[in-house]
């Protein structure tokens, strides 16, 4: 059976959106600097989002954004050596609950 190339795939696993996507940046000294995250398996990756509704619901509204292409995204990381680039990913990690306080409990054993 021939290997299959990536524009014979019928469902390529390298999809590109549509359109510029919105990439949350943080300050830096020279302007913004896009924010980089970790996939569950620990690998840094570039983060865009189709919506900026999107954006704001995974990481909050007050994060800033500007609007880049997918391939403007991949060559701005490139140097960094981040390949991966995520689009609309969901955090899934809940935020903790809050720790009881601990209290001491007296106790008193009696040995017969």
């Amino acid at each position: 059976m021939p290997e299959l190339l990536c524009g014979d795939d019928p469902e390529p696993s390298d999809r590109s959106p549509a359109g510029p996507l919105f990439v949350p940046v943080r300050p830096g000294p020279a302007g913004c600097a896009a924010r980089l995250f970790r996939t569950p398996l620990g690998e840094r990756t570039a983060v865009g989002f189709t919506s900026a509704r999107g954006l704001a619901a995974t990481l909050g509204p007050d994060q800033a954004w500007i609007r880049l292409a997918e391939p403007a995204l991949r060559a701005l990381t490139a140097p960094l050596g981040v390949t991966i680039v995520t689009v609309d990913p969901q955090l899934s990690a809940p935020a903790p609950a809050p720790v009881q306080p601990f209290t001491r409990v007296a106790v008193s054993l009696r040995i017969a």
